[in-house]
């Protein structure tokens, strides 16, 4: 988290389309983004994923909860891949998927 975190507080991030997409469609602003990954958690790593190693950070927006996937790029910027609101079927709660 902490190089996440420098990474919002140094503005070396991005968005890509796909997050820019969902976080229009969840209403969440640019601010509760970089909240979330000021204050949130790291609840999963993707070390194989074929787009490049990721993580799912879990924080909130106000009370809403929300996810963002997010990894690295070759310049060392974080870059946001998707944003979301966790929700029933696939989530129990915020921070626990639900069995299949």
């Amino acid at each position: 988290m902490k190089w996440i975190r420098d990474r919002i507080l140094s503005e070396e991030y991005l968005l890509t389309f796909h997050a820019e997409v969902e976080r229009g469609n969840d209403n969440i602003d640019i601010k509760g983004i970089e909240g979330v990954m000021l204050q949130g958690v790291i609840l999963e790593h993707y070390p194989d994923d074929p787009r490049g190693a990721s993580c799912l950070v879990c924080g909130y927006c106000g009370q809403t909860p929300v996810h963002i996937v997010c990894g690295r790029n070759s310049d060392d910027w974080l870059v946001v891949i998707t944003v979301y609101i966790p929700s029933i079927p696939k989530w129990e709660n915020p921070q626990e998927r639900r069995s299949r």
